[in-house]
């Protein structure tokens, strides 16, 4: 038992700690000590090599936990990420000289029983992966006093072999190989201890504390500060999906979220007072631009002493419930900033404190002036709370049940839950939390205060979806409802560019919801702010890759990012802004069933291209483009095309130049064939194209063999009803969608109340086949007409859409074939 045990048998630790040692001991004795023997257990075996004792345990056929202990280790250790139970599973162990095997129906795992070290290949006996002889270490670290170890284990990899994960890290890269990575949560890298293989398995190292993730020409390690002992997890999955649905068989399912979310939101640090917040969402429908969500950033509690209050204690936000009914009257959500930390005049910090459950390090804000630089005559006092607790995790609950959910707000930004740990220094780790050293548990912060909100609201009412936009996330944090940001990041190209491969990398750890502040959050690049021509184009490709992201969240500081900011109707950059939203509503019934694909078949929204392309070399290491849902290829505009450099008097300043029309170059995946979405235009896979990008178009590709499901013109996503949808059929290859319809805001599709209709073609026969309507729910259109159109060069493309569809159909709910 260590401190990651159950919490109600943490204050008995002291007792009862010798005593597993004691019969962790005699088991040994009673297994002899040849390396040769083993103990089966249900879900493997236990066996000692010198002095490390080694158990494997098969969760399930594909998915298998090792632990090493040193000899004077104790033998529990609780996951704080995995949450499954091992299941029964069938296996064969032989014995056979130095050699222990264990066969399930999908893996084979062979332990070498004279070094310890542990290969896994698939029963047919295709090599995966091996553990590097005389790699696993455990080298004795005080931990404040608490005798433990560091611990280590390397991996041997093909030398080619690509490898992806580790969370969202800005570093531009798709495959990890060949780097070092110091993995501590901060505010714009979020790690998570995982890799995929481009060969079809997984490793999750499962450990909290800061961690060293190497690789390089003498192999592929996880080196943890703390640990009792070594616990990792090697799934196979076959291929990317199969891999992420292991991982989050382990670590837990993906809740549905409210259609509303998938809608465009426009926040800034901060809206000033409730009429300033409210006046943006009016002008918004002044102006037809849709909009969904509307964020109240920090101090609507009044200052810093009063940080994170959860209170609107500030008196330009003197009507709290008519703030929140009013951004309802006009058709749009809210939600509100609520942090980890709390300033020494509030409530909660006070009761925290009272019961220790404050940590003492610096964080953010550090002076209680709202002032920059700080001002330290004049320090905060606010501190970070014990999110590890579960006493904590309730008072934080209550609080904010009683401050903002009982006012109807409909979602939380939960910022700074790495946290923000400012000036720092080595022994803050030592602060003790409930389940040890901060030290030990360090990485999975985000993870615990995430989750007591979500668990908190699911008790509380099923009526409304919980959703939570946050900063920070660690293994298993998809489970809680929670939409992870990449941070504070700074305008430029690089960055966007860097945005890319930090979304689909995070992705590939199994949690699908991310996004970026669409334009950089601070904009110290661009003196002129607004007034760049520069950084307006990067605002506009930016916010067009934000329409293919999970979220589509404008936002930052140092200038305000709402569309009538950039513009008018008829200006360049207005118009490519207005394009791109629109655009992503009428995509609306594509990305919800998309994200019922993710919570009901393990998929995911943003797709690297190996998800799709595994076998295809040239696409495997592409950092730049990926699959949106399974159909789109999205490929971001990622240098600035129309400015040039201009004199003026003494300074040189930059200038739009529209004179001359740029192009990109994308590469279009091998076996497949693929349609311009703008022009309806087909192209054969294998190969790349450029295509000219004015400043509202970027490259835009849709998979032969793709249905595409098209929605109305709306202001917000749920005005119209889904009665007349644009059905897109994209010819040259079979292919098949599913349309998922529900309640849209509830936990009703938990209980099956949801319909999906199939939709089939097949492209020899030129028929589509739309099935029979499977479920129902309340509100669900008994009768609706489907417009079919099947896309080509001379018609189907965004731009060209024709004036009348090949087929009109009224769909009652009954299977019908259309030949088309």
């Amino acid at each position: 038992m260590t401190l990651y045990q159950n919490e109600v048998m943490r204050p008995v630790l002291p007792k009862v700690k010798h005593l597993y040692r004691l019969a962790w001991l005699l088991m040994l004795i009673a297994m002899g000590c040849s390396s040769g023997n083993y103990e089966r257990t249900e879900t493997g075996l236990k066996t000692r090599v010198d002095s490390t004792l080694i158990e494997i345990q098969f969760f399930t056929p594909k998915i298998v936990r090792v632990l090493k202990y040193p000899l004077d280790a104790p033998p529990e250790k609780k996951s704080l990420s995995v949450i499954k139970k091992p299941e029964p599973v069938s296996l064969r162990i032989q014995e056979d000289d130095e050699v222990l095997s264990l066969v399930s129906s999908e893996l084979k795992v062979v332990l070498n029983t004279k070094t310890g070290t542990i290969a896994y290949s698939t029963p047919e006996g295709r090599t995966l992966i091996n553990e590097k002889d005389g790699s696993t270490a455990f080298v004795p670290f005080d931990d404040n006093g608490d005798q433990t170890y560091s611990v280590k284990q390397t991996w041997n990899l093909e030398p080619d072999e690509a490898i992806y994960g580790l969370g969202i890290l800005q570093n531009g890269k798709m495959s990890q190989r060949r780097q070092k990575v110091r993995m501590i949560q901060n505010n714009t890298w979020d790690y998570v201890p995982f890799i995929q293989s481009v060969k079809g398995y997984g490793i999750f190292w499962d450990n909290y504390s800061p961690t060293t993730f190497t690789d390089d020409e003498s192999g592929t390690e996880f080196l943890s500060e703390v640990g009792d002992c070594i616990d990792y997890y090697f799934m196979y999955g076959e291929h990317a999906d199969g891999v992420i649905t292991n991982m989050r068989e382990l670590t837990g399912e993906v809740p549905m979220f409210p259609l509303w979310t998938y809608g465009f939101w426009q926040s800034k640090e901060r809206y000033k007072s409730q009429n300033e917040t409210v006046s943006i969402v009016k002008k918004y429908r002044e102006l037809g631009v849709p909009l969904d969500g509307i964020i109240q950033d920090w101090q609507y509690w009044g200052d810093n002493y009063h940080w994170n209050a959860m209170e609107f204690l500030n008196p330009e936000f003197p009507e709290p419930q008519k703030f929140v009914d009013d951004v309802h009257a006009l058709n749009a959500h809210m939600i509100i900033s609520i942090w980890s930390s709390f300033g020494p005049e509030t409530k909660q910090y006070k009761e925290f404190n009272e019961k220790g459950m404050l940590m003492n390090f610096l964080t953010w804000p550090l002076s209680g002036k709202d002032v920059w630089p700080p001002d330290m005559n004049y320090p905060s006092g606010v501190r970070v709370y014990d999110p590890y607790h579960p006493e904590a995790r309730d008072i934080y609950w209550r609080y904010l049940k009683g401050g903002l959910f009982s006012l109807g707000i409909d979602g939380w930004w939960m910022d700074s839950t790495e946290p923000d740990h400012m000036n720092f220094k080595p022994e803050d780790l030592n602060n003790q939390t409930y389940l040890g050293s901060f030290r030990k548990v360090r990485n999975a912060y985000p993870l615990m205060t995430v989750g007591g909100v979500y668990d908190h609201q699911r008790k509380e009412s099923s009526d409304k979806r919980v959703f939570i936009l946050t900063r920070s996330a660690f293994a298993g944090q998809q489970r809680y409802g929670a939409n992870t940001w990449s941070g504070d990041v700074v305008a430029s190209w690089k960055a966007l560019r860097n945005q890319i491969s930090a979304g689909l990398n995070f992705s590939l750890c199994g949690i699908p919801h991310w996004n970026s502040d669409i334009g950089g959050f601070f904009l110290w690049d661009y003196k002129r702010k607004l007034d760049d021509p520069e950084y307006r184009e990067l605002y506009a490709r930016w916010l067009q890759f934000g329409a293919f992201c999970p979220m589509m969240r404008s936002h930052g500081a140092d200038a305000p990012r709402e569309i009538f900011q950039f513009g008018k109707k008829g200006d360049a950059v207005y118009d490519a802004l207005e394009k791109f939203i629109h655009l992503r509503y009428r995509l609306l019934p594509y990305i919800y069933s998309s994200s019922w694909d993710v919570s009901a078949n393990h998929s995911s929204m943003m797709r690297a291209l190996v998800m799709d392309f595994p076998t295809d070399r040239n696409a495997i290491d592409i950092n730049d483009q990926y699959m949106f849902g399974e159909s789109l290829l999205v490929s971001p505009v990622t240098n600035a095309m129309y400015v040039k450099q201009k004199v003026s008097g003494k300074d040189t300043i930059m200038v739009e130049d529209f004179s001359v029309l740029k192009s990109k170059e994308t590469y279009l995946p091998a076996n497949t064939g693929w349609y311009d979405f703008w022009t309806g235009e087909r192209f054969t896979g294998g190969t790349k194209v450029s295509k000219e990008t004015p400043l509202d178009v970027i490259p835009l590709y849709v998979k032969a063999g793709s249905i595409i499901p098209i929605g109305p013109a709306v202001q917000y996503a749920e005005e119209k009803k889904w009665d007349d949808l644009e059905i897109r059929v994209y010819p040259g290859a079979n292919g098949s969608f599913v349309l998922y319809e529900d309640e849209f805001d509830n936990y009703n599709y938990e209980k099956e109340v949801y319909s999906t209709i199939t939709f089939t073609w097949d492209d020899a026969k030129r028929t589509l086949t739309i099935d029979d309507r499977k479920g129902s729910f309340l509100g669900m259109l008994s009768s609706r007409t489907f417009q079919l159109t099947i896309v080509n060069a001379n018609k189907g493309g965004h731009e060209h859409k024709p004036s009348n569809p090949d087929r009109a159909v009224t769909y009652t709910g009954k299977r019908m074939q259309v030949k088309l």
